[in-house]
């Protein structure tokens, strides 16, 4: 999604004349966030579908999807100060299944996260932390996948984040829920990608 269009979206809010001010829920990610390859993401990504959740609620809060597809925790890294500009009030991180993919060094990884989330507190001390766990195939090697699946668990209990363990659960390696590449969901699948985040999100709102 645009920067400029992440960072304005919710600008409407700031100036509620509502009693209520709606909250700001930023998912902060790469492919897998910003809905590649799907027909048409504004409704069918996983933010999107949290949000009709969040409406059918009544529940204050809007989704600002700040999704780029390719991006790495090292490109995250120096997108996000860019982003906060706008108010947040929940943080929900979906980086690394590139650096995985890439087969990066996890020091390097776990370092991206860290600073990510460090600018976030900085930022927003009083922002609710949420972290969406990935894993690599096994073919990436035993030993790296072990280390980079362990990542978000480590960085989660550092920070005290609320932790989805794995986004794709229950979509990852099923053909019909996957796009052809084997990798981004199809509509389908992000409804289930959804409820993996929800169960945990819900919790918090």
């Amino acid at each position: 999604m645009d920067q400029k269009k992440a960072a304005n979206e919710a600008s409407t809010q700031n100036n509620s004349t509502d009693k209520q001010v709606t909250k700001n829920i930023l998912f902060f990610g790469n492919s897998l966030t910003a809905g590649y390859g799907l027909e048409d993401p504004s409704s069918e990504s996983f933010p999107s579908l949290i949000q009709e959740k969040i409406d059918s609620l009544k529940l204050n809060y809007k989704a600002i999807n700040a999704g780029l597809s390719g991006e790495t925790t090292a490109g995250g890294k120096g997108r996000i100060g860019w982003l906060l500009r706008t108010q947040v009030d929940v943080f929900v991180l979906e980086l690394g299944a590139n650096d995985g993919l890439r087969g990066l060094p996890v020091t390097e990884t776990i370092k991206n996260l860290q600073s990510i989330v460090d600018t976030v507190k900085a930022k927003y001390p009083d922002a609710k932390l949420v972290l969406l766990g990935m894993k690599v195939p096994p073919n990436m090697g035993g030993r790296y996948a072990a280390d980079f699946n362990a990542v978000f668990k480590t960085i989660a209990d550092k920070n005290s984040m609320l932790l989805v363990p794995f986004l794709l659960e229950n979509v990852a390696g099923i053909p019909k829920l996957n796009l052809k590449d084997g990798v981004h969901p199809t509509a389908p699948g992000q409804k289930i990608v959804a409820e993996n985040v929800w169960k945990e999100l819900k919790n918090i709102l």
